[in-house]
Order: structure tokens, then sequence, then C-alpha cells
């Protein structure tokens, strides 16, 4: 996911409207095209929504010991990585125990769809839903195309069901993720020292890959990001469809989700993917998203996912950025870096200035519990959301994103070097006429300078300034230099100050 750009929507076609004959308006249905899927325009409930919550939680949820990641079950395969290492420790040879012998460890046995979703409504989310397959092959639903799945093995429950109602019964937006394109080559079929290699356990861990290829020595076996040889043969890509095809007809996502790679499989099954999609959708009168990473689709096609990154400036048409609760894992382990509160509020402003969304992953552990640390700073979050979304959801963007010394990087994981803002960082949103600077830190001399709103660079007239939580109105004065805005003594939260500009 190394180009950043994309564009969002679903088609809706005008019916002409002729004397006597009622106005009406009726989606077109898609053909599995790239010019019948362009015609798609982002739905105003996403541009609206602005913050979404989902989880990694799967078999790799249930691996022990530190350092665990959502990649253990490729990792533990590799000699001489931290997680093979580990995996040896405690579970002994890959031949006798391997990825497949950890779904029995992942038993749920205190899930509760209901308490994950009151708490993504303390967060302030306004969709949310589950990973529904990893790159590990395991389905979180009851598939009837894949016999590794949640409903009968593992947690022996359909998880992607009982969070969809869950979800959907306090009004949030339901979304799926889905990431197992990657499950081609993931796991080493070649190597007949470990089970992975056994042709019994084909139907979870893939049909067999070469390690070499044309006579040629492949490394990591010919897997890779964004490249695979042999590519993906067409059984795993009808397997691939009928995945999301169950998904798609069983759960009915409003937003449906892919990580990166689709760009291996065909053009057609992509295209058959997101034409019964858009379809079924219409048939239900929903307005679906579809989330992709660049460049697995067309532009047009869907809604640009950034995977812990974010644009540079303002986009013309709504994205999304993916990020996660911790610094260190999409997964649940025992030694996860968590960003604070204050930082992932910072990161929600700076998005939805620059007209995107945020997706925040969280990490619940093996037995269903969302950990308290998580919890905490997911009702921090809320927190501040309750107080300031009025400068959030439903917010355009200005005619800029903000002011201030802090350039943020830009590309595939650029934000896990991101240091973060500083308190000259303002990021502005709009509610039609009403416009709103956020300031990222409070100034340590009780001043706020706001450079773009300056008489030099700002005509309209101001007529007042408020912040957000703070009764009363607040001095200022405009000059050449900027809006000055004497601050109270106290300030209003802890972090990411909305002021409201009126004009």
């Amino acid at each position: 996911m190394k180009t950043l750009f994309a564009a969002c929507g679903v088609v809706v076609a005008t019916l002409a409207i002729l004397p006597g004959v009622r106005a009406a308006t009726e989606p077109a249905p898609r053909t599995p095209t790239w010019d019948s899927l362009r015609q798609y325009q982002c739905p105003e409930w996403f541009r609206d929504a602005k913050f979404g919550i989902y989880a990694h939680w799967s078999v790799f949820s249930a691996a022990r010991g530190s350092g665990a990641t959502d990649w253990y079950g490729r990792n533990m395969y590799k000699p001489g990585h931290p997680n093979n290492t580990e995996h040896l420790k405690n579970y002994g040879p890959l031949s006798k125990f391997g990825y497949k012998d950890l779904i029995p460890l992942f038993t749920a046995e205190k899930f509760n769809a209901d308490e994950w979703a009151e708490l993504y409504v303390e967060a302030g989310a306004r969709f949310a839903g589950p990973v529904g397959e990893h790159a590990d092959g395991f389905s979180m639903w009851a598939s009837k195309v894949n016999p590794w799945n949640a409903a009968v093995m593992g947690p022996k429950r359909d998880v992607v069901s009982e969070l969809e109602k869950a979800i959907r019964k306090r009004g949030l937006k339901f979304m799926v993720s889905l990431h197992h394109q990657w499950l081609w080559g993931w796991y080493p079929t070649w190597d007949k020292t470990t089970d992975a290699g056994d042709p019994r356990y084909a139907s979870f861990y893939g049909e067999a890959y070469p390690a070499t290829a044309q006579g040629r020595p492949l490394p990591n076996g010919g897997f890779d990001n964004m490249y695979a040889d042999p590519l993906p043969s067409a059984k795993f890509q009808a397997t691939w469809l009928a995945k999301v095809n169950e998904v798609v007809d069983g759960y009915s996502p409003d937003l449906l989700w892919f990580d990166n790679r689709m760009q291996l499989l065909s053009e057609s099954v992509r295209q058959e993917m997101a034409a019964h999609y858009y379809n079924h959708a219409l048939a239900r009168h929903q307005e679906p998203v579809l989330c992709y990473k660049r460049p697995d689709l067309p532009l047009g096609t869907g809604t640009s996912d950034l995977e812990r990154a974010r644009m540079p400036d303002i986009y013309p048409e709504p994205w999304l950025t993916d990020t996660s609760i911790s610094r260190s894992s999409w997964a649940y382990a025992t030694d996860l870096e968590y960003y604070s509160p204050d930082r992932i509020v910072d990161d929600l402003v700076d998005i939805v200035s620059k007209n995107g969304c945020m997706l925040l992953n969280i990490a619940p552990a093996p037995d269903g519990t969302i950990p308290e640390e998580q919890k905490t700073i997911l009702r921090s979050i809320g927190k501040w959301l309750k107080l300031n979304g009025e400068a959030i959801y439903g917010s355009r963007p200005w005619l800029i994103f903000g002011e201030g010394p802090t350039i943020t990087p830009v590309g595939h994981l650029s934000d896990l070097q991101f240091k973060g803002f500083t308190a000259q960082d303002i990021r502005f949103t709009t509610q039609g006429e009403q416009l709103y600077a956020i300031a990222l830190g409070w100034p340590s001399d009780g001043k706020l300078l706001i450079k773009s709103l300056g008489s030099a660079r700002y005509s309209t007239p101001i007529r007042g300034i408020r912040l957000i939580g703070h009764d009363a109105a607040l001095p200022w004065k405009q000059s050449v230099d900027g809006l000055e805005v004497q601050l109270p003594a106290k300030p209003s939260g802890d972090y990411a100050y909305a002021f409201k500009i009126d004009r």
C-alpha cells in the first residue's frame, strides 16, 4: 500500500423526471467491469462517521509469550525468528505442534459480544466489527466453504454473527475485515519437517507451494507482501471469492474492508467480488463502503485505506486510516506497547481535518476479554468525543487542513515513526458555516495564535470565539500576524482543545 490515493462511493443513477411522472432514484446494478464499478460515490453515513473500531482476534491471540502478533502463524515456522524460538520452547517440534494445534487454545470462554459493542459505543465509534478471516485461514464465521472456522473449532461460536447482532442493535454500522488473500504462500507447505507440509492438513495450510520456481530458489518460498511466484491458483481464487460471498450474503456488512495483496488475484475475480457486494447491498437498500489498499482496485471503485499512515493534505474524496491501539502489534501479546489516548485523539483530529476517517484496532485476549488498559484508552477517547464531537462527527474539511510546525510523514506504516504533535499544531473542521480550530496542545503562555486567521490572510469578519467545555466567550484580537485568543486559566480537557470560531 505505497500509493496513497483513492476515491470512494456508491453509484446512484437518477431517473429523468417526466411531466406527470413521480420522481424516482434507483441505484444502478453493477456489472463486473471497472467502468461499472467506478460509478461509485461515498455514502454520507461514512463521511459523517469519522471513527470506527475493529479487532484482530483469532487463533494467533492464543499464542503464549511476548512478541506474539497477527503474523505469529507465519513467523513461528521461520527458523531463528523470536516467535519460532518461543514456540519451540513452549510447545515443542513443529512437526508435532503446529499452528493448527493452537486452535483448541483459542477458547473465547469469556467472549461477550454485547460487552464489546457497549464498549465501542462508550468509545464513540460509529462503525465496528471483527476481522472475519486473517492471513492464517481461520474463518470467524460459520463457513460452509472452510471447515476450519470458529463455529466448529476453538470458540465453537459464530463470532461474526454475534458481533453483527450486538453492533447493529446499538445503531452502529457493521463492518467486516478480510485478509485471506495473504493465505497464498503464508505457511511453508514445501517444508515436510513441519505439519504445514503434511498433505493431510492442506485444507487449512493451503495448496503445496514450491520453495523454488523455474529451477531457482526463492526468498521466503516466493512469498512477499506484493509478490508471489507462482500466482494464486484458480482453485485458491475460487475459494477466496466464495469466502467473501459467504460474509456478504450471510451478514450484509455496511463496510467491507480488505487488507492489501488482492492485486495477486485476477482482475475478473476482484471485479466479481465488488459487483456482488454492491448488488447485494442494492437489494437490501444499503449504502455500502468497500475499503481497499492501492493498487488492489482502481481509483473510483471504493474507498482508499492507508495502513498506519495518512494523507499529507485534504483529499477530495473520503478515505480511511487503519491503525492500532498498540504500536507493537495488531494482536494480543503479553508485552503490548500502547499509544496514549492523547496520541490517538490527535491522530483522529488530523485525519478528519484532511477528509479522512479512522479505523482503530484493538487486541482482545484469547478468552474474549478486552484488557483493562485498552478499555481505559477507549473510554478516554469516548470522553473526548462526547465533549468535542460536534467538531468531528459530520464535519467537513475547511479551506486548509491546519497549520503548525509538525509535518506528518506519509507512506505505508509511516505513523510508526511519527513522534506526535506540538501545542502549535492546529487543525480545522467545519459544520456548515461553523468553523472549528482544534489545538493539539495547550500553549504554556496562555495564548493561542491562529496564524491562518490573521487579518492579512483572512477577511471574513469574526464575531466571537468559544472553547468547547468552557462557559464564557474568550477575549481575542486579530492582527496581521494572526488571531490571538486569550485562554482561560484551566483547559477544558486533557488534550486536543476545540475552539468554535463564530463568523
